[in-house]
C-alpha cells in the first residue's frame, strides 16, 4: 500500500508539472498565432495512445466537432514526460516531412526570433511562476516550519564520523556561515565548498577541516546529520505495556541493563535485541539516578511517548507570504544551481546522486499529506524549470541558445544543423536517463 501511495503521488505530481510546463509553450504559441498540432501528457510512441480528442472514437462520437479542432489533446502511454508539438519546429516529434514543405505563415519557423524565444522560454517561465504561487500558498496556509540549528545536536552516520563529527556535536559554523536550519546542514556542507566546520563538543569548541574530495560522498550519503534526541519521557501510553511502571514525565533513560545510552537512537538496537524481555532501566530523575524495572514488548518498544524537538514556525499573512514565497523560490533555485555545479564537477562524483522516478518516489511521504505534496510539487517544478534551461539540444535551453545566437549574429541555424543537434540532444538525455535509473537500481541493491 505504501509503494502504491508513493507511485500515485509521483504520477500525479509529474503529470501536473508536465501540463504546466507544456501549457507555457502552448499559450505563447497561441498568443503569436503559431499552430499547435498536439498537446500530450506522456508520449504516444509509434502513434499509440491512451486518449486522443481527434483519434479516440468514443470521444469523437461524444464530441463530433473535436476532429475540427486545431490541436489534438491527448494522453500517451509512455510516462516519461509530455510534449507540445508546434507546427514548423524541429523538436522531439522529429516530424521531418512537415519541414520539407514550404513554410507557412502559422508555423514556428516563420515567426520573428523574439517570438520563438518566448515560446521556448514559456515552459520554464510557467514552472517558476507555479513554484512562486505554491510557496506563497504554503507560507500563507502553513507557514515556514523548521528545526533551528542553534542548540541542536547531531547524531552522525559513518561518513560524518569519518569526517570528524561525533554524536552530540553542535555545528556552529561552516567557514564563516552560521547555519540556521538544522535540516539543511548536509546540503550546506555540500553546496558551500566548506573548508572548515566549527563544532561545540561538550565544553570545547573544535575546528574540523573538511576534505574537499569527500563532497561527492556527502551528496550520496543518506542522513549524515540526524537530530540527536535525548531519551526523555514525555508520557506513558495509557494502555501500554509499562502503564503501571515507575516512570514519570521528564525521566531520562541513560542505560538499559547496564548498557549506557546517550540518545534515543542508541536505544533502538538495544531494545530490539531485548524484545519480549523484562529489563532494568537506569533513569535520571532530578538529582537522582534510579533503577526501574521495565517491560519490552515483542516489537522492541516500551510504550512511552518521547519529548519531541521544538519545531520553529514562522507564520505569514497573505501580504507577508508573497515576498516570503518569492524569496524562498529564489533561494531554492540558487541551491539547485549549486547542486548542478557540483554535478558538472567530475571530482565530486556528484553524478552518483542523480536519480530517476524511483528516487523521486522515495522522497514522497507514505500517506497523503497536502503540505508535503505541495512543497515537493514546488521543488520539482523548480528542478524541471532549471533542468530545461540547460543549453543541451533537445531541451528548451538548447533551443533558447540557438535562438539567442540568431538574434545576436543575424544568422539562423540551418534545418539540417537543428536536426543533427536534436538527435545529439536526445542521445544525451537518454544517456542521462540510463545513468539515473542505474544509480537508483544500484542504491536499491545495496
Amino acid at each position: 500500500m505504501v509503494v502504491l501511495m508513493k507511485i500515485l503521488q509521483v504520477i500525479l505530481a509529474l503529470s501536473i508539472l508536465i501540463i504546466i510546463h507544456e501549457f507555457g509553450h502552448f499559450t505563447f504559441a497561441k498568443l503569436f498565432g503559431i499552430r499547435v498540432d498536439k498537446f500530450y501528457l506522456f508520449f504516444d510512441i509509434s502513434d499509440t495512445y491512451l486518449f486522443s480528442t481527434k483519434r479516440s472514437k468514443w470521444f469523437t462520437r461524444l464530441c463530433p466537432k473535436a476532429k475540427e479542432w486545431e490541436t489534438d489533446y491527448g494522453i500517451g502511454w509512455l510516462p516519461l514526460g509530455g510534449y507540445c508539438k508546434i507546427a514548423g519546429m524541429i523538436d522531439e516529434s522529429m516530424d521531418l516531412e512537415q519541414m520539407k514543405q514550404a513554410p507557412k505563415s502559422w508555423e514556428f519557423r516563420t515567426h520573428p526570433a523574439w517570438q520563438r524565444l518566448l515560446v521556448m522560454a514559456g515552459g520554464v517561465l510557467y514552472n517558476f511562476i507555479f513554484a512562486v504561487i505554491a510557496y506563497i500558498a504554503i507560507m500563507a496556509i502553513w507557514g515556514q516550519s523548521y528545526i533551528g540549528n542553534k542548540g541542536s545536536q547531531i547524531y552522525v552516520n559513518s561518513l560524518a564520523y569519518e569526517m570528524g563529527f561525533r554524536n552530540g556535536d553542535e555545528i556552529l559554523a561552516f567557514d564563516d556561515y552560521v547555519p540556521d536550519n538544522f535540516g539543511m546542514l548536509q546540503a550546506d556542507l555540500a553546496r558551500r565548498n566548506v573548508h572548515k566546520a566549527t563544532v561545540a563538543r561538550g565544553s570545547d569548541t573544535l575546528d574540523l577541516y573538511i576534505d574537499g574530495n569527500m563532497i561527492g560522498d556527502v551528496l550520496n550519503s543518506q542522513l549524515m546529520f540526524d537530530l540527536a534526541i535525548p531519551f526523555v519521557i514525555d508520557s506513558l501510553a495509557s494502555n501500554g505495556i509499562n502503564a503501571e511502571a515507575d516512570l514519570q514525565s521528564g525521566d531520562r533513560i541513560v542505560a538499559i541493563n547496564s548498557t549506557p545510552l546517550e540518545f534515543l537512537q542508541d536505544a533502538r538496537p538495544v531494545l530490539d535485541s531485548l524484545a519480549g524481555q523484562d529489563i532494568s532501566a537506569s533513569v535520571v530523575r532530578g538529582a537522582d539516578t534510579l533503577s526501574v524495572p521495565v517491560k519490552v514488548d515483542s516489537t522492541g518498544r516500551i510504550g512511552v511517548y518521547m519529548k519531541t524537538p521544538t519545531i520553529q514556525t514562522r507564520h505569514y499573512n497573505l501580504a507577508q507570504a508573497i515576498p516570503a514565497g518569492i524569496k524562498y523560490t529564489g533561494q531554492t533555485i540558487s541551491g539547485y544551481l549549486k547542486d548542478l555545479k557540483l554535478l558538472a564537477t567530475p571530482s565530486t562524483k556528484a553524478y552518483k546522486s542523480v536519480g530517476s522516478f524511483i528516487a523521486i518516489g522515495q522522497v514522497f511521504p507514505d500517506k497523503w499529506d497536502w503540505y508535503q505534496f505541495m512543497f515537493l510539487l514546488a521543488l520539482l517544478s523548480i528542478m524541471l524549470g532549471v533542468m530545461n534551461l540547460l543549453p543541451i539540444p533537445g531541451l528548451d535551453g538548447g533551443h533558447i541558445l540557438f535562438t539567442l545566437y540568431e538574434m545576436i549574429t543575424g544568422r539562423k541555424p540551418s534545418d539540417n544543423f537543428m536536426i543533427i543537434a536534436q538527435w545529439i540532444g536526445m542521445f544525451l538525455l537518454l544517456a542521462l536517463m540510463f545513468l539515473a535509473f542505474g544509480n537508483d537500481i544500484g542504491r536499491l541493491i545495496h
